[in-house]
């Protein structure tokens, strides 16, 4: 099997984007935290302490999607150079190690996004029942 230099290139725009998706998340889920952190303070309520746990979890989450995210990006450009001086066989083997990390961040992706849709079903459940 031959590879271009040109292959591991076309993930370039693609993980771009995803990891700023993520980085977004990650920057309005740490808001709603610390506005939540305030009311807890404020009134002690559990249920705002549930809020706070599920949505670390996600924080967690969100920071290994964008460390798998970086990953591929970083094992593309070492596939590239690789190609580049001539080591196809490695190249072709690292480019698919970044193909495997871009998996790996977007099965996290889902199950973050599964654990948003849970949170926001029971945040509504109580609506339901009226």
């Amino acid at each position: 099997m031959n590879l271009s230099i040109e292959t591991p290139a076309l993930l370039f725009s693609a993980t771009s984007l995803i990891l700023l998706a993520y980085t977004n998340r990650f920057l309005t889920i740490a808001q709603i935290i610390r506005n939540l952190k305030k009311t807890y303070d404020e009134e002690e309520n559990k249920i705002i302490l549930l809020e706070i746990k599920n949505l670390n979890l996600r924080l967690t989450l969100i920071r290994y999607m964008q460390l798998f995210g970086v990953l591929c990006l970083f094992l593309s450009v070492f596939a590239m150079l690789l190609l580049f001086i001539g080591k196809q066989l490695v190249g072709i083997y690292l480019f698919g190690l970044s193909l495997l990390s871009l998996l790996v961040s977007l099965g996290m992706s889902f199950w973050e996004i599964s654990i948003s849709v849970k949170a926001l079903r029971l945040h509504l459940s109580d609506l339901e029942e009226k």
